[in-house]
């Protein structure tokens, strides 16, 4: 284990075992939060016995996939066009630097109207939130590329494709999966925060039916599940990014 990842490894340990020392202890009242270890047993508890569990899991998780296709490809396709027409990328590049600045969720009434309170609506708005991040990382990926590469590329008479695949994808991965390290966890806040609000189902619709009835046990259970699935697939993407970059420059 490297250096870095041990001093991570403890730095979690340490935050979890003093929060579970300060919640049995009685320093953050039990009605507040509950222990770590109460949220592991919980969560169990919930998936061995709740019948709603794994249909709200299998909801949220069906949401999220859509929309991270959907913002990572329409992102990547959307920047590669703007690229292109450099008139019409000194017009958005306002748009994209202050789009962060509007609450995305201003928009749930107008995708109610339109797409009804369902899988369609939240898929949007996840998808909404991670798009704009994956333009942007895409627009930078493409100003990166050093010109000699492209020049390099020229001289060795690579067609067009092998061109992409060979040197261009490859000058440009490190922003490329910024962005798209980015796009997810956008979608991810986007789908579980808009379950609050436009679905009847859903992990994040769970999270705030409890929050409401005060039961604490099923929402700390949840909100561990949701640490857990975005710290994992945040280590999922690291260790893809670093796999393939080790392929490319090898």
């Amino acid at each position: 284990m490297s250096r870095v990842r041990l001093i991570q490894t403890l730095l979690i340990g340490g935050s979890v075992a003093l929060l579970e020392i300060l919640c049995r202890a009685g320093v953050i009242d039990h009605f507040t939060m509950i222990p770590p270890s109460d949220m592991l047993l919980s969560l169990i508890r919930i998936a061995r016995t709740e019948s709603w569990f794994w249909p709200d899991v299998l909801y949220t998780l069906r949401n999220l996939a859509v929309a991270i296709v959907i913002a990572v490809a329409g992102g990547f396709l959307i920047g590669l066009g703007v690229h292109a027409v450099p008139r019409l990328r000194r017009c958005l590049d306002p748009l994209f630097s202050s789009y962060y600045s509007v609450p995305t969720f201003v928009l749930y009434p107008l995708l109610i109207v339109i797409f009804g309170i369902g899988p369609a609506s939240l898929i949007v708005m996840g998808a909404l939130f991670g798009v704009v991040a994956m333009i942007v990382a895409t627009l930078t990926a493409l100003d990166r590329i050093p010109r000699a590469l492209i020049k390099t590329a020229r001289i060795m008479r690579l067609d067009a494709l092998r061109g992409v695949l060979m040197v261009r994808l490859p000058a440009a991965a490190p922003h490329l999966f910024t962005g798209l390290k980015l796009a997810v966890a956008y979608c991810v806040i986007g789908v579980i925060a808009g379950e609050f609000i436009l679905a009847t189902a859903g992990i994040g619709r769970r999270l705030s039916f409890s929050y409401n009835n005060f039961d604490n046990q099923t929402m700390y259970g949840v909100l561990l599940l949701i640490l857990v699935f975005a710290a994992t697939l945040n280590a999922l993407l690291n260790i893809w990014e670093k796999r393939l970059h080790q392929r490319w420059y090898r």
